[in-house]
Parts: structure tokens; sequence; C-alpha cells
């Protein structure tokens, strides 16, 4: 991945509704190799998917949930189950294995907390649970979905810097 990879990745990270002519124009390419680029990292699994970001507030979804678990049990089995009741809650937006005090950490999207209580009682059905821990968001400071993206160093430097659209 070279540094016009880079930057066609801040722009569609920035927006992914760009015409292909306006990011070849702002990367220095035409349309035909920009688009190939962007097929190879597609191909490659750089570019896993393009979405729209939906406000969940304006959707009536404005209680955000942190959820710890702990669990007795870390058999194979009993993840692979508990994996596949987790990932099929739609309430659930993101779901990690996790290091440390705690065995797993939910990110939960629901309207209100007696949407909550349903899912927590749901939660708690799913397998036998040793402590379950919700932490709830009082205001989104920030949230984003580009990631940090490397840049080349510049001539002369091995320092890695980090990407910055325009550049």
């Amino acid at each position: 991945m070279d540094s016009i990879d880079l930057k066609i990745l801040a722009l569609l990270q920035k927006d992914a509704t760009l015409s292909i002519a306006a990011i070849g124009e702002q990367v220095g390419l035409s349309q035909t190799p920009c688009w190939k680029r962007i097929q190879r990292l597609e191909a490659d699994g750089v570019i896993d998917r393009r979405v729209a970001v939906l406000d969940p507030v304006k959707l009536g979804l404005g209680l955000t949930v942190f959820v710890s678990i702990e669990t007795a049990d870390h058999s194979k089995d009993w993840l692979e189950q508990f994996a596949g009741r987790i990932s099929a809650m739609p309430e659930v937006l993101e779901f990690y294995r996790m290091a440390g005090d705690v065995d797993y950490m939910l990110r939960v999207v629901v309207a209100d907390m007696a949407a909550y209580d349903t899912f927590y009682k749901n939660l708690i059905a799913t397998l036998p649970l040793k402590n379950v821990t919700s932490r709830f968001a009082m205001e989104k400071v920030k949230s984003t979905t580009a990631l940090p993206l490397p840049a080349p160093p510049p001539r002369g430097r091995a320092e890695p810097r980090l990407a910055v659209v325009g550049e």
C-alpha cells in the first residue's frame, strides 16, 4: 500500500459517496487507475464494506450501554454458543472477548431503560453468566468510524506518521 492508496482510504473513510472522478482528482489519478486501486483495496479486504452511518437518536435509539460480562465457563463450546446468541441480538453493535478483569464487553444501543431491561433479561437467559455490569453513557463526546491511517515516512525519516487528507 502506497501513499496514494492511503489518501484514497482517508477520503473514503470521510465520505464513501465521493465519485471516482472526485477521488482521482484529489489524489492525482485519472478515473480508471483510481477505480482499479479501489477495487484492489476491496479485493484485498482493506475496504471491508461501504455503509451509511445512521443517527441513533433520530431513530429513537437514545440509550447506549456498555455491558461487561464475566463467566465461569471458558470452554470453546460455551464461547461458540454464547457468541452465536449474542451475535443474533440486534441491539448489540459491538462484541469483544477481553483480557483483564472482565471476559466480554458489549456495546448495546436501545431506545430507553425499559428496552434495556428487556434486553438484559434476554441476555441473562442466554447461558449461565457469573456477573453482568451495565454502564450507561450520559453523553457521546466523540464517535468516528475513521481509522488512523499510517503514511509512508517522509524522505530520510523512518518514523511512522498519520496520513492527512490533502497532503
